[in-house]
């Protein structure tokens, strides 16, 4: 009874911070919209209904390119143009918020059972924080959209409403705003809601006629002119419509050949995307019927703009993979994909751009057409195959516990979730580095400081290294090469080896180089420092990136697209220490351990030569490392693991464990491959 009661005081202490959270979040999001001038805030909306919105023109709606929508939605929201004034963007924001915290509610109590008490009573915070992080909410936000309506209206009508009439009234009401919804009409039709289905192909004809009656010619315009409002807003091969249309007109192909082919893709997505969703109706997990019936309409609309697009955030409820290790991928990367815009996810190169520029539509594919959802049936749906767990090892410092939910995982992690997460996390960190600026009077004053301090210990060799490298032109090539080439290559090709050949080992010297690249960021924050070749006065010669001209206020080549004053500590020579750290406990060899150590060699000797750094910069680097280490110690305990509790035929460790018999395979922790590097 007491580890009972503890649970549900842990749940309840979580509930509550998750609350918290999401207060916090309604606040900044009200906040973001609001803090702007009234010229910026409100976008769409201000387009619409302002003092010269479209709603006010007594000519076509469709007179210019700014109103999108419905002529229906003109029809609805023509009366707010009366009380178009200043305090309509906050009764809109608090409105819009509103909406959000309904849909998190509703989308919390449609999970498909059965559901764990801990599950629902942290479902609702959970869904609402993820819905205001989310671009298309934010999205709707700014500009002042009512995107969020339909879903909400979808919602509603297949989990709170009673009668079969009155949810095809609300699907019909809601494809009158947003016509590819009507597709909602086609799942309760094969998942045996003939009435509610009639009934929403009903309203939705009889809401488009009141328009047509209403606004004939505007009618016209959207329906014929612009097929479905496919002509209007922004060129439909921008990047923000994220539809196949869209991404056809983005490939090149224009004119009839893309309109077939549009057709022909469309008709193949609605096919198989509608026959996987009534499945899952059939098989109770009818959230997730919603999401893959809104992520086909997602890619079969003429136009998807970003604000439209949150249907591809409830496919997060699909279970994918039998092994509890794998549980998480799917549900990761669609927030992901979700919060964080695209240049953050990929880098700019030319072979991944297509992927970059189109990878909310082909989520939502994914998750309508291709993602493998288990079926509640199967017997993995409850009960994945779990996970591997190493037994941890107490660390020396046992006044430190280890964290009881950090443990040990065997298994090697998902690939391509590894290699998303590692760009998420590097390209959060070049944006942490490039905020954490100065003015350069403080960067010039601390790199004074530390030229003095070194001075004082009779360490300042950086002036004469630079000139004597300088007067040697293949030395100077060398350590420039160096510079520019190695900083990434070395530390991801040792991640990538032990990856594929030590897995466990994997996990801990990420984690220790995670560690010490955030200690990083935090020293860049507290302590801008400008390195020797960007100190004025003092003769250094920028041997890599050419002559400074200090009269400019961003001097030099990259001053002015990236944080120049960065150097303390040294992460060129921190990741190299790490390098050669890891090298040297895991190689096999005595000539790998030595040429891994020449790795840091060179690198302080590259950093100091070339003027990018001082030799304290060095020392930060070195501190940040070792502190990253400890902590992965701290947290996790040692690298090494206790000897497996089974023989060793039937689950082989020896790779890791102290004291292991030589000879024998670890093919469990160590990868299965017999010899290699980092193979002890």
């Amino acid at each position: 009874m007491r580890s009972d009661a503890a649970t549900g005081t842990g749940t309840g202490a979580v509930r509550v911070l998750l609350w918290l959270v999401v207060a916090a979040l309604a606040v900044r999001q009200v906040a973001a919209v609001l803090r702007r001038p009234p010229g910026e805030r409100l976008a769409d909306l201000e387009t619409w209904i302002g003092d010269n919105g479209v709603l006010h023109v007594t000519g076509s709606l469709y007179d210019s390119d700014r109103f999108t929508g419905t002529p229906f939605a003109g029809l609805v929201l023509k009366p707010l143009t009366r009380a178009a004034e200043q305090s309509l963007g906050v009764v809109w924001t608090f409105g819009s918020l509103l909406l959000v915290v309904a849909l998190g509610v509703v989308a919390a109590r449609a999970l498909p059972g059965p559901v764990a008490r801990r599950t629902s009573l942290l479902a609702a915070p959970v869904a609402i924080s993820l819905l205001m992080l989310s671009l298309p909410v934010r999205n709707a936000f700014h500009l002042g959209q009512t995107s969020i309506i339909p879903v909400l209206l979808v919602l509603l009508a297949c989990f709170a409403v009673r009668g079969e009439r009155a949810s095809g009234l609300l699907i019909g009401v809601a494809a009158a705003l947003q016509p590819t919804v009507l597709l909602f009409a086609v799942l309760l039709l094969f998942t045996g809601r003939r009435r509610a289905a009639v009934t929403g192909g009903v309203t939705f004809a009889a809401c488009t006629a009141l328009a047509w009656a209403a606004m004939p010619h505007d009618s016209w315009t959207y329906w014929v002119h612009h097929v479905a409002g496919a002509g209007l807003g922004e060129n439909a091969d921008s990047l923000a419509n994220q539809s196949l249309h869209g991404a056809l007109l983005r490939f090149g192909l224009t004119g009839p050949l893309e309109i077939a082919l549009f057709v022909v893709l469309a008709a193949v997505v609605c096919w198989f995307g509608l026959r996987r969703a009534v499945r899952y109706a059939h098989d109770g997990q009818l959230l997730l019927a919603v999401a893959v019936t809104g992520c086909v309409a997602v890619a079969v609309s003429p136009t998807a703009w970003q604000h439209q697009l949150l249907w591809v955030l409830l496919a997060v409820v699909g279970r994918v993979g039998k092994r509890a290790s794998d549980r998480l991928m799917w549900p990761t990367v669609v927030v992901l994909v979700l919060t964080l815009p695209a240049k953050m996810l990929l880098p700019n190169m030319a072979v991944v751009v297509p992927v970059r520029d189109n990878v909310l539509l082909i989520t939502a594919l994914g998750a309508a057409c291709a993602v493998p959802f288990l079926p509640c049936a199967s017997p993995y749906w409850r009960d994945p195959v779990p996970t591997d767990h190493a037994a941890p090892v107490a660390a020396r410092w046992s006044r430190i516990p280890l964290l009881p939910f950090w443990r040990r995982v065997l298994s090697r992690p998902n690939l391509l979730l590894e290699l998303l997460l590692i760009r998420v996390v590097y390209s959060a960190y070049s944006q942490v580095r490039l905020a954490a600026t100065a003015g350069r009077d403080t960067a010039e004053r601390h790199g004074t400081q530390v030229h003095s301090l070194e001075q004082w210990l009779h360490i300042d060799i950086e002036h004469w290294a630079n000139h004597a490298v300088v007067e040697i032109d293949w030395l100077r090539g060398f350590f420039d090469f160096y510079y520019t080439s190695f900083h990434f290559i070395v530390p991801l090709t040792i991640l990538g080896v032990l990856y594929v050949r030590r897995p466990a080992d994997y996990r801990w010297v990420r984690s220790s180089i995670g560690f010490t690249t955030v200690l990083a960021l935090v020293g860049f924050w507290l302590y801008p420092l400008a390195p020797p070749r960007l100190m004025p006065g003092l003769g250094f010669i920028d041997t890599v990136h050419g002559v400074q001209d200090f009269a400019k206020p961003d001097y030099g080549s990259l001053t002015s697209v990236t944080n120049q004053y960065a150097a303390m500590p040294s992460l060129h020579f921190g990741w190299s220490l790490w390098c050669g750290v890891v090298i040297v406990m895991l190689a096999p060899k005595p000539w790998m351990k030595a040429l891994g150590l020449l790795h840091p060699l060179f690198t302080v000797s590259a950093i100091v030569a070339t003027a990018n750094h001082w030799v304290l910069d060095a020392v930060g680097g070195a501190a940040v490392v070792a502190l990253g280490f400890g902590l992965t110690y701290t947290l996790s305990g040692p690298r090494k693991l206790r000897a497996p509790a089974v023989p060793a035929a039937a689950k082989p460790l020896d790779d890791l464990v102290d004291g292991a018999p030589p000879g024998q395979v670890g093919d469990a922790v160590g990868g299965s491959h017999g010899q290699g590097v980092f193979r002890k």
